[in-house]
């Protein structure tokens, strides 16, 4: 049983057009019982920081289709942790990250460093599902709803 239920805001990388993926993930995330802001496609830095303040999330899932997600992931989630009140959001970012086609551990183990909690670098929804359960079992008493 899910002791809580989170707040999750959803994005696009600055790059990526591709909307589908991000309806696709909403209601995978809104199934599992959790609340998501879909920030939509083609979101910058600065418009993502200022959702992160806005909207308070749990969580900062960022989704890419176009190839371009190891590096738009990190210009990302350096804005993200440039600001403020941040640092400790858990941020998660999926899809296909790489135009060429592959996992690449070096671009992922980059992205770690920079700020990124857990890279789903193949799309892997099962360990994304684990992720999100995991989050929300630790939810404090305070988080939990009656």
């Amino acid at each position: 049983m899910r002791r809580g239920i989170l707040k999750i805001l959803l994005s696009g990388t600055a790059s990526d057009s591709h909307t589908w993926n991000l309806v696709y993930l909403q209601l995978f995330l809104e199934e599992l019982g959790h609340r998501v802001v879909n920030l939509g496609p083609c979101v910058p830095g600065d418009l993502l920081a200022a959702g992160c303040h806005e909207h308070a999330p749990d969580l900062l899932v960022i989704s890419s289709v176009n190839g371009h997600g190891y590096r738009d992931g990190l210009t990302a989630v350096a804005r993200v942790r440039r600001e403020p009140g941040l640092a400790a959001l858990p941020v998660v970012i999926g899809g296909k990250l790489g135009v060429a086609g592959v996992r690449d551990p070096a671009a992922a183990a980059r992205l770690t460093a920079a700020g990124v909690d857990r890279v789903f670098d193949d799309g892997d929804v099962t360990a994304l599902r684990g992720y999100v359960g995991t989050l929300a079992g630790a939810l404090s008493p305070a988080r939990v709803p009656a």
